[in-house]
């Protein structure tokens, strides 16, 4: 018998005490020893219209409920006995009858939030005429096109009638592959090709995003030990397509903050471990956290028990370098600081006695030229294309430049200290010519922030053959990174690179309010464009909230009024987020909350730490003008392309600070506050 457990079972069960829980992962593993329920005190669910709900005593109140036949055993839920009751009473479990995929259906009959068509003669006249002025946004599909991506049948004149405003209400009753499929025609007006049912109408993919089958107690254990929304075991057609795909040569994919490029990353290392026995996997990331949480997925995905994840190496960029480094030369790299940097090249322009160039230009001069892309000769230096900066520099500056460069790449070699450009650079000269490879295959999240050096050092580090180099990133959220061509260095990823459209983690209000922030269309150096037209969000939400304060004690209070009404509304502590522009602001967000029991549990960062965070509600305080953007990033910019790359980049990293909302979104600041409030109101409330 197939013991399986669905999402709506892990999202009750993480709502229950802590008690209750332990109570309830003791019937459940009984249950998995004893698919037939003997062991429990198991009734049927006499008025369900589905005759296979059956609950199971957990303790005096709680109630478990499991969908029972003679091939399987589902647990579908669990809560307190009125509530588990009401829930399987209002729902079937079944397999769709056009394709084939389990579902875990509302019995429309029993669904009182959704009007039915037929009963729109009760309407006040005044709502009918407003309802008359909205099309209706599916009336042209037939049985059979909505049969064909998972409308229950039940539910096909409720799609047929479904309005623009409307269709977040319906959508919450319908399966996620029909609402998600509504919502591509909705945007694209074109419905996406269906899955092919498969045998076990619980393998189907479809399916196998709301049902996770359960092999072994080591898999229960895991899938008690994580929510749902965390497994990461769904994967849209789309996503799906990518994860599977072979590829002859580099490939990437690009989709806007929350349309699971992170999750693609994942599985398709999971799938090309598993594919391939023996196989050695690098999965990396801009930073450790970000790797970490990479890590603690895979475990979700492929357990070690089953010998996947020991062959996947998840490592921030700079982490798998340092580890080769050792490697290569038996110690660690000892990296100079910006400050050290500025030394040196302070040094050496004095005793060139070079004049013209002030000290903000050397420094970016070296960073982003010379250092990024190891140049080691006034040759090399005559040639490079100094891409995104206007000061031009003819042979002759570039000839008095170069003395300064050279003396400062000697300094440091005499005190022993490294870049990370030199670093990343010194591994990619040493593993170019090697046959054998530390790894088979290569996937890269976060790509947009690949400095010229690691794209090279990840380049080198791929061996020959199909699939060795996959990229997962998003222009819009390239926030430490000027453009370079990628192509330059040997990437060529045109005619290999896929946009996801399908936004998953972020309301439609927000996502369309952050959206201002950025152009509809970006296009890299490569000409390569991410089309930001056309992606939707899967659900709806209150709008993102933009206030301004005459100080920053107002602010503190509206700040701190907002997280306890998210308390207050069930939203958890660890589930807020406050970001703010610099380090040094995280005490004025501290402030706001401080005295709250639940305190400790919010987190608050810098803005640049929000990448790969999620939370249902996020508040981007401190937007003063003079924050956002920051006056001294401005004021370093060394030429007037820099300057603009400045001010998108300060654009870009509100953009990811937003984007890190699932539900709420606050932005507040003192007045005058940020420019950027100006395109961010056009979709929020003030």
């Amino acid at each position: 018998m197939n013991f399986l457990i669905a999402d709506t079972f892990t999202a009750s069960f993480n709502r229950l005490s802590g008690q209750d829980q332990k109570a309830v992962k003791a019937s459940v593993f009984d249950l998995q020893m004893d698919p037939t329920g003997n062991g429990l005190q198991l009734h049927r669910i006499d008025k369900s219209k589905d005759p296979n709900f059956w609950s199971a005593r957990v303790n005096r109140d709680v109630r478990l409920i499991v969908h029972k036949t003679g091939e399987s055993m589902l647990v579908a839920y669990v809560d307190h006995h009125n509530n588990a009751y009401a829930w399987a009473e209002r729902r079937r479990i079944e397999a769709h009858p056009r394709t084939g995929a389990v579902q875990i259906v509302e019995v429309r009959e029993r669904v009182e939030e959704v009007a039915p068509p037929e009963t729109f003669d009760f309407v006040t006249p005044e709502a009918m005429v407003a309802a008359a002025s909205q099309p209706q946004l599916f009336v042209s599909l037939g049985d059979d096109a909505l049969l064909s991506i998972g409308v229950p049948a039940d539910w096909l004149a409720d799609v047929r009638a479904a309005t623009e405003e409307g269709f977040f209400t319906l959508a919450e009753h319908l399966p996620g592959e029909a609402s998600e499929a509504l919502l591509e025609y909705a945007a694209t007006g074109a419905l996406p090709v269906p899955t092919p049912a498969t045998a076990d109408p619980f393998t189907h993919p479809d399916a196998l995003r709301r049902i996770r089958p359960i092999a072994d107690q080591d898999e229960l254990e895991q899938a008690l030990a994580f929510p749902w929304e965390k497994w990461g075991v769904f994967l849209h057609p789309s996503q799906r397509d990518l994860t599977d795909r072979s590829f002859a040569g580099p490939a990437r994919v690009a989709g806007s903050a929350g349309t699971g490029k992170t999750i693609v990353a994942i599985h398709r290392a999971v799938r090309l471990a598993r594919e391939n026995p023996g196989a050695r996997i690098l999965l990396a990331s801009f930073s450790q956290p970000l790797a970490g949480a990479m890590g603690k997925k895979l475990l979700v995905l492929a357990p070690e028990t089953g010998g996947i994840v020991p062959r996947i190496t998840a490592a921030s960029f700079q982490g798998i370098a340092e580890q080769m480094y050792q490697l290569e030369h038996g110690v660690r790299p000892r990296i100079a600081s910006e400050a050290v940097l500025r030394e040196k090249l302070g040094e050496a322009a004095k005793d060139s006695h070079l004049k013209g160039f002030s000290d903000r230009f050397l420094l970016s001069e070296w960073t982003n030229v010379v250092d990024a892309w190891g140049i080691t000769t006034l040759d090399a230096y005559a040639a490079v294309q100094r891409m995104g900066r206007k000061s031009r520099l003819g042979p002759n500056q570039r000839e008095r430049l170069w003395p300064v460069f050279e003396a400062v790449r000697s300094a440091l070699v005499a005190e022993r200290h490294t870049t990370w450009a030199q670093v990343f650079t010194g591994l990619a000269v040493a593993l170019a010519d090697r046959l054998r490879k530390p790894f088979d295959h290569i996937i890269l999240d976060e790509a947009q922030d690949l400095a010229p050096a690691e794209l090279r050092f990840f380049a080198a580090l791929a061996p020959a053959g199909r699939d060795a180099l996959f990229l997962a990133g998003d222009m819009g959220q390239r926030i430490f990174q000027h453009p370079y061509s990628w192509s330059s260095l040997g990437v060529e990823v045109r005619g290999r690179s896929h946009t996801l459209k399908v936004c998953y983690r972020t309301s439609q209000q927000i996502r369309q309010a952050a959206d201002h922030l950025l152009p509809p269309v970006l296009r890299d150096v490569d000409g390569l464009e991410d089309e930001r037209r056309g992606i939707v969000s899967v659900f709806d939400g209150p709008a993102p909230v933009v206030e301004t304060f005459a100080n920053a004690d107002d602010e503190a209070a509206a700040v701190g009024a907002m997280v306890d009404g998210w308390l207050a509304d069930g939203i958890a502590a660890h589930e807020i987020g406050i970001f703010v522009r610099a380090s040094d602001l995280i005490v004025r967000a501290r402030d706001a909350i401080n005295g709250r029991d639940d305190a400790a549990a919010i987190t608050t960062a810098p803005m640049h730490l929000a990448k790969g965070l999620e939370f249902r509600a996020v508040i981007v305080m401190a937007c003063d003008q003079g924050i956002l953007p920051l006056d001294e990033r401005v004021a370093d910019a060394a030429d007037e392309a820099e300057l603009d790359e400045i001010y998108e980049t300060e654009r870009r990293l509100l953009y990811v600070a937003c984007t890190r909302a699932r539900d709420r979104l606050f932005l507040t600041g003192v007045r005058p506050a940020s420019e950027y409030f100006d395109d961010l109101k056009n979709g929020a409330t003030t």
